[in-house]
């Protein structure tokens, strides 16, 4: 078999799944805090292709010589602020995120869309509550909330006004989080947070930092990529089958 076609299913391999990639970070555009993925490439090593060792096989050269998808890094790049109004909308401009705890743990988001629950906890859309710095819930007693850029909450009423709790900004190095969903992410085991260096943006909102047009001309070229290595890999069967028919009647 010519060693062309271990290159072409790679391709059509990485192709497919960079094809995957692109149609997520494209139907996410419109997600608040959401972070797109984009793709990294790798070369497959053969081990015995080393010095002092046997020659890899065909196989091994042949892949080698043409790269892999490793898999997907997150892009940490800001997305657009856009205000709201909303006093209990916050918006994150720097390198950090929101510390929430779920049924399944602490998580973490760009998505400050939070809101006031009947006990007063400041809890996200989906009643998850907000974490300090330390890692505990906030509680917001009655009257007009103001936070500070670096997170600090303070509440008026009738009597004054007074410093209630901190929003908890945390951050990670490089390849620390996992994608949880949508927005959300968690810690990869070992990684501690440190505290982040983001400034709290208060009645804002954080869009995706995927762009529309770039999604949209992304996925268009990686389905035409994963088109072309389609008819490539049906070329060469083509050529084995020929050949295989034509060795038949020598």
């Amino acid at each position: 078999m010519s060693s062309g076609i271990y290159a072409i299913y790679s391709a059509l391999q990485s192709r497919t799944q960079a094809l995957d990639t692109a149609a997520n970070n494209l139907a996410n555009v419109g997600a608040h805090g959401f972070r797109a993925q984009r793709d990294y490439f790798r070369s497959l090593m053969d081990a015995a292709d080393t010095k002092g060792q046997p020659e890899a096989s065909q196989i091994g050269r042949a892949v080698n010589n043409y790269n892999l998808l490793g898999g997907n890094r997150l892009d940490t790049a800001q997305g657009q602020i856009e205000t709201t109004g909303n006093p209990l909308d916050l918006a994150l401009q720097g390198n950090g995120y929101f510390g929430i705890r779920t049924a399944q743990g602490t998580r973490y988001t760009r998505d400050g869309g939070f809101q006031r629950s009947e006990n007063g906890t400041l809890v996200t859309q989906h009643g998850d509550a907000v974490l300090n710095q330390s890692g505990a819930p906030i509680t917001l007693p009655s009257g007009q909330v103001h936070i500070a850029e670096n997170g600090m909450i303070s509440v008026s009423g009738p009597e004054g006004s007074a410093i209630v709790g901190q929003i908890g900004v945390f951050d990670f190095g490089p390849g620390q989080l996992t994608n949880q969903g949508t927005n959300l992410f968690a810690a990869a085991d070992g990684a501690t947070p440190q505290t982040g260096t983001a400034v709290v943006r208060q009645g804002a909102l954080e869009g995706s930092n995927e762009d529309a047009i770039h999604g949209t001309m992304e996925l268009i070229l990686t389905q035409r990529q994963t088109e072309m290595m389609q008819k490539a890999l049906s070329i060469f069967n083509s050529f084995d089958k020929t050949a295989g028919e034509d060795l038949g009647r020598i």
